[in-house]
């Protein structure tokens, strides 16, 4: 059963014509929540696929973990439902030994929905999680020529969205090669970025060095926490980053690149790791008419 996609019956109107009623298919949204040595940690809406690597990359990005050998298993937890079923939306993980468990203020008071992986926070110091990968003296420098080839082999890879054009992506990129090691798709970008992160937490790839993490959207301050934890130095982004992002990543010694779209970009933050100078002095224009030209996108 394809749980990534469903096909719902809609009406496209056209003005000036008639309406037409035809089968349409659409991203997937359920719960799923992540439990920890059978205590329940948070509940988050995301498209259901990769759920281990999403919950591997959201104790990452907690500060619950910090590399492979502290992910021992997941599992799905059966009875979930009265009739005692198997619904695949409730997942426990088990953490080595030794690890010690989650921080009961972890807990989420409600749920994280799939635009905002921060809901639930007790307050905002709890979202300023100190990484165990600092990044700050990573020593990636990355060609703007290269940087800008990554977001058209994103979008070549985004299978789903092509489908259903309802999903946010995020992939991983080698800073020096180019090559994109994993891509992970979700309704929400935050989850997306887990996935990725997880999925290195499992390839045991943590701290990721000389990474660039590329997302389909905007560079939140969420997702700069994420690659903070993760040990990623670079992250670009199609759209624009916020304040509190740029705010962090210059905190922490995270670049942020925005805006790269074709051959130009942005720089927010830590303009030495790309090489060239145009693109550094992009720095100066961050509130030129890159905004008045962006466009919205599920993507």
């Amino acid at each position: 059963m394809n749980r990534i996609t469903a096909r719902k019956r809609v009406t496209r109107v056209t003005v000036g014509t008639s309406r037409a009623v035809r089968d349409d298919v659409l991203a997937v949204e359920e719960p799923l929540e992540i439990r920890v040595g059978g205590s329940a940690l948070a509940i988050t809406m995301r498209t259901p696929g990769h759920d281990f690597d999403l919950a591997a990359g959201f104790l990452v990005s907690e500060g619950v973990i910090a590399q492979g050998d502290d992910f021992a298993a997941a599992r799905y937890c059966a009875g979930a439902t009265d009739e005692g079923l198997n619904t695949y939306n409730v997942l426990d993980v088990t953490l080595a030994a030794g690890v010690p468990a989650p921080d009961p203020s972890l807990e989420r008071a409600f749920y994280t929905t799939s635009s905002c992986g921060l809901c639930g926070k007790a307050s905002i110091d709890a979202v300023r999680t100190k990484s165990q990968h600092a990044v700050l003296h990573d020593d990636l420098v990355v060609d703007p020529a290269l940087l800008a080839t990554f977001p058209d082999v994103l979008r070549a890879e985004q299978a789903v969205f092509e489908k259903t054009g309802g999903l946010h992506a995020a992939a991983l990129f080698d800073g020096r090669t180019g090559r994109m090691l994993v891509l992970r798709e979700d309704v929400g970008r935050h989850n997306a970025v887990d996935k990725v992160i997880g999925w290195a937490v499992k390839e045991d790839l943590l701290p990721l060095t000389g990474m660039v993490l590329m997302v389909s959207g905007r560079a939140s301050f969420e997702l700069t926490q994420k690659a903070s934890m993760a040990g990623i130095p670079v992250m670009a982004a199609v759209s624009a980053p916020s304040s509190l992002a740029v705010d962090l990543a210059t905190e922490v010694g995270v670049t942020i690149v925005g805006f790269l779209r074709g051959q130009s970009m942005v720089v927010y933050s830590r303009p030495d790791r790309i090489t060239e100078a145009t693109a550094a002095d992009e720095t100066h224009h961050a509130t030129e008419p890159h905004h008045a030209t962006e466009t919205v996108s599920a993507s």
